[in-house]
């Protein structure tokens, strides 16, 4: 049995993902305005969201403690844990690991301790790159000039996460040959400076890695739009 059930059951809470109130039972607002959180209580949502999401195997770690702590923070908009843990709240996040770490999920998952209003989509890379060559620059005009709220909303922007950068292929479409996340970053990184929309990534590349296949524009650029958080080297498998 892993830690955190061997918690749950020692505690008795039981915390479902379906209350309408779980998030205002996990996070409570100063009487400065300022929002924190109960970590041990949002340790357990998430085992049991992620179970809901992507089985009865999903797991917490220890050693993952720490970074999901920061992550919450950054969800929760916490500036005084933020500005400990050096996190640049006007940023994105790029979350960096090994294949197999749990980058996807838990990026996944944060979400969901976000308003409504600035909660991320999470859409593959992979699956922009199929787009791409399906439709051509429309798509890169869906992630960039085009991503904002309709209607009465149409100037606030939305925000997305691009799920394993690096996997993706290159896009092809009528013989023209595209780095497809490149051109995006790059017409985000534009509207992040005059619109503040806010991108989020996960990748198992290294830095070096980034700049050889994108290009040092992009990977100097992303080093303006996000918040670097690196998985520990143990995690994995």
């Amino acid at each position: 049995m892993d830690p955190i059930t061997i918690h749950l059951m020692e505690k008795k809470i039981i915390l479902s993902p379906s209350e309408s109130d779980w998030r205002n039972r996990l996070i409570y607002r100063h009487e400065s305005g300022r929002y924190a959180f109960d970590f041990d209580a949002c340790l357990e949502y998430l085992l049991c969201k992620g179970r809901e999401l992507f089985g009865f195997r999903f797991q917490l770690f220890p050693e993952d403690y720490e970074m999901l702590f920061s992550l919450l923070a950054y969800a929760v908009r916490d500036p005084d844990t933020c500005s400990t843990y050096g996190i640049d709240l006007r940023k994105g996040i790029l979350l960096s690991g090994p294949i197999g770490c749990g980058k996807s999920s838990f990026l996944s998952l944060i979400r969901f301790f976000m308003p409504a209003a600035t909660r991320y989509k999470v859409v593959p890379c992979s699956n922009v790159a199929f787009e791409f060559s399906e439709k051509g620059y429309e798509i890169i005009k869906r992630y960039s000039s085009r991503s904002f709220h309709p209607g009465a909303q149409s100037d606030i922007p939305i925000h997305y996460c691009f799920d394993d950068l690096g996997t993706e292929s290159e896009g092809q479409h009528y013989g023209m040959k595209t780095e497809v996340m490149a051109e995006i970053l790059a017409a985000r990184y534009d509207l992040f400076l005059s619109h503040h929309m806010i991108t989020h990534l996960t990748t198992n590349l290294s830095s070096g890695e980034i700049e050889s296949r994108y290009g040092i524009r992009i990977r100097s650029r992303m080093r303006e739009m996000f918040n670097l958080i690196a998985f520990d080297k143990r995690s994995g498998g």
